[in-house]
């Protein structure tokens, strides 16, 4: 095939026809097919952003936005601004925001920090926020064996067992970068402090593995990566195997339970070393959350997390944010790519029989599918016995109880 750039949409048609054509064959890896196919997805890729970019929103847009997708009125936004005059003001555009009031709707409402900044932020002119040292959840954090009990941990105060805990990870208060909520409704520094802290467990764990790990080569991921992982989820034992995979390729992979009060599914963060970071919670303990999770996380260390970026998410939050976005265009892609999926019966007449033969044509878990089509319709009383409920901890129990 005569390869040039997408000048027309029935080119562009033609190639997501060869792109499905060639998905279907699997070709090997360095194969004439293969690397056709990965230069067909480049130019696709490259032409869809250009036809169709997504414009920034307006921050103050964005905001009103999930006001109304909340159903919270100006009062609510008091504890996030200050003052009702103040709310006022800054929804009229009257006021720009300020640095405290953009982290605090970023943690409350879950509209990204990038989002928030745009062309209406100002410098706050104040002292560095304090930390509340009271509101690390020490206790929960004690009880999980995070502290030892058998130091003078109870004896001294919040702020010296939690300062001696984050001081392990080489970090202050500041370097972590929440790109959307995890407690939903409003903010609480509690939680705050809380994702604080389990994302310093995960890193404290995953220093324990990275003389296992092989060397990181950044260079190695790609969408044919993704799709390879991806098609892990086809066997039996798929998550213990796409562990296996990804540490063979120096990302490592840390299952933690949450801390309560929050409501995260993964992270995605580099080390100070630069060493790549996949954490997870296993809050559902399904297949299809495990999965399309893990791909998520993936394309995060692939596309965007920097030195001192930490990405953590609630996969069941709305988001307008590109990065997050792009995370879940590429996982859904790897999976199933578009070309596919519209013109499958398993989307345009779902059922068990059809959920089984596109899941066979992919060599991907049937849950994936089922979990698809449970989010697009947001019906999710369907094929609830599809989705793996409970399999992942199983499958995964060995590294859970490492």
């Amino acid at each position: 095939m005569d390869i040039k750039v997408i000048k027309t949409e029935q080119q562009h048609q033609d190639y997501l026809e060869r792109i499905h054509a060639l998905m279907l064959m699997m070709p090997p890896i360095r194969s004439e097919e293969h690397e056709e196919l990965e230069l067909l997805i480049t130019i696709v890729e490259a032409y869809e952003n250009s036809k169709y970019p997504i414009e920034p929103p307006d921050p103050i847009d964005a905001i009103l936005f999930r006001m109304h997708e909340k159903g919270l009125k100006q009062v609510d936004l008091v504890p996030y601004l200050g003052t009702r005059s103040r709310v006022s003001e800054i929804l009229s555009r009257k006021r720009p925001l300020t640095v405290s009031m953009i982290k605090a709707l970023s943690i409350g409402l879950g509209i990204s920090t990038e989002t928030l900044v745009g062309v209406n932020a100002t410098d706050e002119k104040s002292s560095e926020e304090n930390v509340d040292w009271s509101k690390f959840p020490v206790k929960e954090m004690i009880s999980r064996g995070w502290i030892s009990e058998k130091s003078d941990a109870i004896k001294k105060s919040a702020e010296d067992v939690i300062k001696g805990f984050i001081d392990q990870m080489g970090w202050q208060s500041g370097s972590l970068s929440f790109k959307r909520t995890l407690s939903g409704d409003a903010y609480s520094p509690s939680t705050k402090y809380a994702l604080y802290a389990w994302v310093s467990r995960v890193v404290q764990q995953a220093r324990k593995k990275k003389s296992t790990l092989d060397v990181f080569n950044p260079a190695i991921l790609s969408t044919s990566f993704l799709r390879d992982l991806a098609q892990l989820s086809w066997f039996e034992k798929g998550p213990l195997l796409a562990i296996e995979f990804l540490e063979k390729h120096g990302i490592v992979v840390i299952i933690e339970p949450s801390l309560k009060g929050t409501r995260i599914d993964g992270a995605a963060l580099k080390d100070i070393d630069g060493l790549p970071i996949i954490g997870l919670t296993l809050r559902h303990d399904r297949l299809d959350n495990f999965w399309f999770t893990l791909l998520h996380e993936v394309v995060h260390i692939w596309k965007h997390v920097q030195s001192e970026e930490t990405f953590i998410d609630d996969l069941d939050a709305s988001s307008e944010d590109k990065k997050e976005a792009e995370a879940n265009r590429l996982a859904k892609e790897a999976f199933i790519p578009r070309a596919i999926w519209k013109r499958s019966d398993a989307y345009i007449s779902p059922s068990k029989e059809s959920i089984d033969t596109l899941s066979r044509e992919l060599k991907i878990t049937p849950a994936i599918i089922a979990g698809r089509l449970r989010r697009e319709s947001g019906n999710y009383r369907l094929f609830s016995d599809l989705i793996g409920q409970g399999e992942v901890s199983k499958i995964l129990s060995i590294v859970i109880n490492e």
